[in-house]
């Protein structure tokens, strides 16, 4: 019998730096014991000789996981990267070693058993990377900035006027009366400070320029029309949620976010708890940031939020009006359709701020008065509007006609 036509359930218990992998029948025989650890450099010869198409491989969600899904994933059947948390909790073992993992994946696999998770696509990664990569060099640049502050506590001095780290005030700061060592420390965390600023700078160049390619372009004029979310915030959004269609309802994403409460229903008790806070800890927050933005710039917003703190805590009621926006951005973004409580004047000011983060270039060749007007248009909003203020100045946009002279496609949409 050919052995590479024989169904495997393969399992791979994953490491930084090597892998165990062991293999299991329909009927969970034992059918690869475990290998000894292989290194990863190693990896894709062993694959290319010890797995055949027919099998079927697990994987727990790790750090390197990806790496080696794109390399099993045209070598295989198919492959399924399990949540480590839920195998944990369906599988816990006394005894706990690789290869006993490796044969655990295997025979949950066989059994249909494994908690999957969402195989994000090459540009979502990519996008995720990116954005941690932000939030790490922000949080660089927070702690260089307490270091500074915290010699001028020692030495009681007071802050220069305006942005005490701008680059005018450089001088400032190195004219301080210091010591030789804290004096080589200050200086060194400028440097820091400096380097890390154009770094930021550089991040933020790529991902205005992301915001208006393929594939975010498409969803981005209708996260932009809420308020609380600017060019950074949405790209979070669409970082995180990746596919909108692979939730099938806003209740499933809302828990994907982890902002849905806890239910405990057991005999005649009934109670709704905390914000079960499973799931991206990254929508999450930029949902909080996001709905008290909404609540100070948006009446609806503002007066929703008035009415859940009439017997709710502010903080409570700050999480269902993020609970509340997550909800309308599934609907928006599923229907590709404008918020209902959408004002023409606030989207195309929201609008022209996208366009002055991006170049010309990045537009398409647009100016800032046809790519709202475009904007507009794909929300099939505000046709009616032909001017509105911005920056303390009157702005006039391009007219529908232009738009559709150059965008053929939008006059249905419009």
């Amino acid at each position: 019998m050919d052995n590479s036509l024989t169904p495997r359930f393969v399992g791979i218990d994953l490491h930084k730096h090597f892998a165990v992998v062991a293999a299991v029948n329909a009927q969970q025989r034992l059918v690869l014991p475990p290998t000894r650890p292989i290194d990863l450099d190693e990896f894709p010869a062993w694959a290319s000789t010890h797995l055949y198409p027919t099998d079927v491989v697990v994987l727990e969600a790790t750090s390197n996981a990806w790496w080696l899904y794109d390399l099993l994933a045209p070598r295989v059947q198919r492959v399924v990267v399990a949540n480590p948390l839920q195998v944990k909790w369906i599988a816990h073992a006394a005894v706990k070693t690789d290869k006993h993992d490796a044969i655990r994946l295997a025979k949950l696999l066989a059994a249909n058993l494994i908690p999957e998770v969402w195989v994000p696509p090459r540009h979502v990664r990519e996008l995720r990377a990116l954005l941690a990569h932000r939030r790490a060099l922000v949080k660089q640049r927070t702690a260089v900035k307490n270091r500074l502050h915290s010699i001028l506590h020692r030495q009681s001095l007071k802050l220069p006027s305006g942005d005490p780290f701008a680059a005018h005030n450089r001088t400032w700061w190195l004219a301080l009366d210091l010591s030789p060592t804290e004096r080589l420390r200050l200086r060194q965390d400028l440097d820091t400070l400096e380097h890390v600023e154009k770094q930021l700078a550089d991040l933020d160049s790529e991902l205005a320029r992301l915001s208006n390619q393929s594939p975010w372009n498409l969803a981005m004029p209708f996260l932009i029309q809420l308020p609380g979310l600017a060019l950074l915030s949405a790209m979070t959004v669409l970082a995180a949620i990746g596919d909108i269609t692979r939730f099938p309802t806003a209740k499933h994403l809302v828990g994907y976010a982890g902002l849905g409460t806890r239910i405990h229903d057991s005999g005649e008790t009934s109670s709704e708890g905390h914000i079960s806070k499973e799931g991206r800890r990254d929508l999450r927050r930029i949902l909080i940031e996001a709905a008290w933005i909404a609540v100070n710039t948006h009446p609806y917003w503002k007066a929703e939020f008035e009415r859940l703190c009439r017997h709710k805590p502010q903080g409570v009621a700050i999480v269902a009006i993020a609970r509340k926006l997550l909800v309308v951005i599934w609907h928006v973004l599923t229907e590709r359709a404008a918020d209902h409580h959408a004002d023409p004047v606030m989207v195309a000011c929201k609008l022209m701020r996208w366009s002055w983060e991006l170049t010309e270039e990045q537009r398409g060749g647009l100016t800032s008065r046809q790519f709202v007007r475009y904007g507009l248009l794909r929300l099939r909003l505000g046709n009616e509007l032909t001017t509105f203020t911005y920056g303390g100045m009157p702005r006039r946009l391009a007219s529908v006609e232009e738009m559709l002279a150059r965008f053929p496609d939008l006059a249905e949409s419009s």
